[in-house]
C-alpha cells in the first residue's frame, strides 16, 4: 500500500518502464527518469536499470521517494478566490493575470505564492520539490478553476485521473467567426512548432514529436463576427484549445499568439482594454482521491469577458 513517502503498485500497461510507471504513479515521466537515476524504483522486487527498458505489463512497482527540495519560493498574502477546500485538496478559481508557478520574468505574485501563504505549508510535495501542490496548470492569461493538492495521497490520485483523461474540463471561449459546423470535434498532435519554438502547433498526423489531443467544441452563441463557445478535453495538452481553434480558422479574440483580431472587432477590443485570450474554465469534475466523492464546480465569467460577450451580441 502507498504512503507519502513510498509509491507501490502494479504496471497495467507494456511497454517502455519511464511510460508505463508514469502512467500509473501519476507522477511526470521526467520525475520517473530521475528516480530510476537516483536508483529508487524496483520492479518486480529488483532495481530499475533504465527507463527504456521494455516491460509486459503487470509487473509490481515500489518507488521510495526522497524528501522533496527545499521551495525558495516565499509565501505572499495575495486573496484567492477559493471554491472549495478540505484537508486533501482546495479548488481555486484563478483570475486572468495570475501565473501558476514562478519561472523566469514572474519570480513571485504567482498562484503558489498566494497557496504557500494560505495553506501554510499544507501542501504536496510529491513531484519533488516542498510543498507546490501543483498537479495541473492553466495559462496566464486564461481565467477559471483548478484543483491543487494539498497532501501527497491527493496529489497522486488527481494525477492519475489527469493521466487517464477522467477529469472532467469545460472552457468557455468567445473564437472569432462562426464555426461551420457549428459543433464538432478537432483531432491534431500538439507539439512545439518548427517556426517558433515559443508557440504549439498542429503537427501532421504521420509525426513522431507532439501529442495526441482531441478537443469537443459546441457554438452556445453567435455574436458579431464572433461565438462564444463551449470546449471539452479529452486531453489536456499545452495551449490546446488556443492551438486547436486556431488550426480551423476560428482563434480566440484577443489571443496574442495564436490570433489575429478580425477588423470588425478591432475597435470593441480596444475599447475595452481586452488585451488576453478571450478563454475561461468554466467546469471541473473529479472524483475525490481521498472519499472517491463525485466533485463538479463552476466557475462564472470574469467581468472583463462578460463585457466582452455584451459587446459583441449587440
Amino acid at each position: 500500500m502507498s504512503t507519502p513517502d513510498v509509491l507501490t503498485g502494479t504496471l497495467e500497461n507494456a511497454g517502455r518502464l519511464d511510460k508505463a510507471l508514469a502512467e500509473a504513479s501519476g507522477l511526470s515521466r521526467e520525475r520517473v527518469k530521475g528516480l530510476i537515476a537516483q536508483g529508487v524504483v524496483e520492479i518486480g522486487g529488483k532495481p530499475a536499470k533504465s527507463g527504456s527498458a521494455k516491460l509486459s505489463g503487470g509487473e509490481d512497482y515500489r518507488i521510495a521517494l526522497p524528501p522533496p527540495e527545499p521551495l525558495e519560493t516565499v509565501p505572499q498574502d495575495i486573496p484567492l478566490d477559493v471554491v472549495f477546500e478540505d484537508d486533501h485538496l482546495l479548488v481555486v478559481n484563478k483570475p486572468a493575470g495570475m501565473v501558476v508557478h514562478p519561472a523566469a520574468g514572474n519570480p513571485d505574485g504567482t498562484l503558489v505564492n498566494a497557496l504557500l501563504h494560505h495553506c501554510a505549508g499544507r501542501l504536496s510535495g510529491i513531484n519533488g520539490v516542498a510543498r507546490p501542490g501543483i498537479v495541473h496548470r492553466i495559462d496566464k492569461d486564461t481565467s477559471g478553476l483548478l484543483v491543487v493538492a494539498k497532501s501527497d495521497a491527493a496529489h497522486e490520485g488527481l494525477a492519475k485521473q489527469f493521466a487517464d483523461h477522467s477529469i472532467t474540463r469545460r472552457y468557455l471561449a468567445v473564437c472569432a467567426g462562426h464555426p461551420n459546423p457549428p459543433s464538432g470535434t478537432v483531432y491534431g498532435r500538439i507539439g512545439r512548432s518548427d517556426k517558433d519554438r515559443k508557440k504549439m502547433a498542429v503537427l501532421p498526423d504521420e509525426s513522431t514529436r507532439g501529442k495526441h489531443a482531441v478537443t469537443h467544441y459546441e457554438t452556445i452563441k453567435r455574436l458579431d463576427h464572433a461565438s462564444l463557445i463551449e470546449c471539452r478535453l479529452e486531453t489536456g495538452r499545452t495551449h490546446q484549445v488556443r492551438v486547436h481553434c486556431a488550426s480551423i480558422g476560428h482563434a480566440l479574440l484577443g489571443d496574442p499568439v495564436y490570433g489575429r483580431t478580425p477588423k470588425a472587432l478591432r475597435g470593441v477590443l480596444e475599447a475595452l482594454e481586452f488585451r488576453r485570450q478571450a478563454l475561461h474554465a468554466a467546469r471541473l469534475g473529479f472524483n475525490h482521491p481521498i472519499s472517491g466523492e463525485t466533485l463538479d464546480f463552476c466557475a462564472e465569467f470574469p467581468s472583463d469577458m462578460r463585457e466582452l460577450i455584451d459587446e459583441t451580441a449587440r
